[in-house]
């Protein structure tokens, strides 16, 4: 792929040649303009697929060229627009006019670089539209190679028409690669609908499946509303057994009948469902069995956030700017010390309290860089009290505090294993029960209240 070409317009010559570096060591193709007569000469005779234009020029501002260049016959390259101090309404309404973005002066470079990425790839996706199904920020990110044996999956699976379970911890994303899926499959213009387990009784659950029709007409249920598209179940673990087994029953015989009616309605739905560990795992009733068999045809595994750890420094980046786009937050990047601290981080929320905190981080803003200290303070302020040793953030700790911990954490799980009897937990941790005892006082476990329990 041939480089992407770059025309900057400014009238003040450190800036364009500042810019000219820059850029050509980030791997562009960079042409430069001092004037509106350059600029036009310049997109003549290179078609650009950016342009940064400065707002300020001495013959013919920004502004007009913007409105030039946006009209019906004009460019179709995306436009970033450069403003000094005092003219952000200006720069504002050039965003309005038709430009993609704007930076103020003086440059910030982390932030000029990002927008221009952002763009290029908007510039791609326009040229790309009708052919690509799948939107930019769609796509599960992530370089590593459990995330791309995962995507690839994906793509292997969405063309079909089988129901797929999605399965793994809470917080990994699993409604996004549903969503994905739906994405790259032929029903990818038709519904997507989300139906949230918890949110279903045994009483109402035929009427939210289903739908009701009575005298005032049809009131649509989950599997008419995605005629067509995708029903996602979201939590299928959570399904009360009556809505497991009129789920089985559709499923099956493709038709369902609405409350109060009387003739049966065919199916058109693709059926996705997410759904924990312990809902393929655990025990249950032959109706859970018979929903599992439905359903399970294809599974998707979707690994906790700590299993792909090398994707964080990514990960950080994609929601800083969604984050920046969707919420209009202000932009702030992590630095290299806060990275590798994150990546280390055992993330028992996943994906969901990576995100919350990158949200928090920018809503409290802050100098432009986020470091260790900042995540060292949002780390101990959010730590849950009362996680189990395996989700325990060890790592932020000296050797002796970390050590304390997991003591503390591995004696009170064995003794409960144990019934509170310090005996068996002798034998069972291969201690001598005198120095046991000096260690459960020494680490503030409480045997006696244990025992008692």
């Amino acid at each position: 792929m041939s480089a992407a070409r770059i025309l900057v317009v400014d009238d003040e010559s450190e800036i364009r040649g500042l810019l000219k570096e820059i850029l050509a060591d980030e791997g562009y193709e960079v042409d430069v303009a001092a004037d509106a007569a350059e600029a036009r000469s310049a997109r003549a005779q290179h078609d650009p697929d950016l342009v940064l234009l400065d707002i300020w020029m001495p013959d013919t501002d920004g502004i007009t060229l913007l409105r030039e260049w946006v009209q019906p016959n004009g460019t179709s390259c995306p436009v970033v627009m450069m403003s000094g101090h005092g003219t952000v309404e200006t720069a504002v309404e050039a965003t309005r006019l038709g430009a993609f973005d704007f930076v103020e002066k003086p440059l910030s470079l982390a932030k000029l670089l990002r927008t221009v990425e952002r763009a290029l790839d908007s510039g791609r996706n326009k040229r790309q539209s009708g052919r690509s199904l799948t939107p930019p920020l769609l796509a599960p990110v992530g370089k590593s190679r459990a995330m791309a044996a995962l995507r690839e999956q994906v793509q292997q699976v969405a063309p079909h028409e089988t129901p797929v379970l999605i399965v793994g911890e809470p917080g990994t994303g699993r409604e996004a690669f549903a969503r994905y899926i739906h994405s790259l499959s032929p029903r990818a213009t038709a519904p997507f609908v989300q139906l949230v387990a918890t949110g279903v009784s045994d009483d109402g659950a035929a009427a939210a499946l289903f739908g009701t029709e009575d005298s005032n007409g049809v009131h649509a249920g989950v599997f008419e509303q995605a005629a067509g598209g995708v029903l996602f179940i979201n939590g299928v673990e959570d399904l009360p057994p009556k809505a497991q087994g009129l789920l089985v029953a559709a499923l099956e015989t493709r038709t369902f009948t609405r409350v109060g009616g009387a003739t049966p309605v065919n199916t058109n739905v693709r059926i996705i469902g997410s759904a924990t560990s312990r809902f393929l795992n655990a025990e249950g009733t032959g109706v859970r069995l018979e929903l599992l068999s439905r359903l399970n045809v294809i599974t998707l595994n979707v690994p906790p956030l700590r299993d792909y750890a090398q994707d964080v420094p990514d990960l950080l980046r994609h929601y800083v700017d969604r984050l920046v786009d969707e919420q209009h937050l202000p932009f702030r990047r992590f630095g290299v010390a806060a990275q590798n601290r994150l990546r280390n981080y055992p993330w028992p929320g996943n994906v969901r309290e990576l995100r919350n905190l990158v949200q928090r981080l920018l809503i409290l803003g802050g100098e432009e860089e986020i470091r260790l200290d900042e995540i060292e303070r949002e780390l101990a302020a959010h730590a849950p009290t009362n996680e189990p040793l395996v989700k325990q953030d060890l790592l932020a700790l000296p050797l002796r505090e970390a050590r304390e911990h997991f003591e503390r954490a591995y004696l009170q799980q064995q003794l409960i294993l144990c019934n509170g009897k310090v005996g068996q937990l002798a034998k069972r941790v291969g201690m001598e029960r005198t120095h046991l005892y000096r260690k459960l006082r020494s680490l503030g476990v409480d045997f006696r209240q244990l025992a008692e329990d």
